[in-house]
């Protein structure tokens, strides 16, 4: 079963940074969007931010993360990155990434139901 990987989550203290990466297979590197969402136990699974990968340019935050996560793509490795600075207890969460291979406008969905394959999951701690 073909999906997408991530890893560089663990256990961090308040004001630390991690890095997260996501490595696909070619045909789930998507040229439309990919997105990292993040769930808590109990809680629906909400995006913290998406790039058009096409157009690099086009990158959405949820309020929560603005100012201190960055979202970015190495085209030729089909991997997406996360970096997550000024990391808090409440950005404690699994994070998963996702890719959508559906072309559905120059905006990327914003729910887990716009996105198709998904990875397993890392898991981020912050105490």
């Amino acid at each position: 079963h073909v999906q997408l990987v991530e890893s560089g989550g663990g256990s961090v203290q308040a004001g630390g940074s991690l890095g997260l990466t996501c490595k696909a297979p070619k045909e789930l590197f998507s040229i439309y969007c990919m997105a990292w969402f993040r769930q808590v136990s109990g809680r629906e699974r909400e995006m913290v931010a998406s790039m058009y990968i096409a157009d690099q340019s086009k990158q959405y935050y949820s309020d929560s993360v603005k100012g201190r996560f960055a979202i970015s793509r190495n085209i030729r490795e089909h991997t997406l990155y996360l970096q997550m600075n000024d990391l808090k207890p409440e950005d404690t969460a699994m994070y998963y990434c996702a890719s959508d291979l559906s072309f559905r406008g120059w905006n990327c969905g914003s729910t887990a139901s716009d996105y198709a394959h998904w990875g397993q999951g890392t898991q981020v701690t912050v105490s």
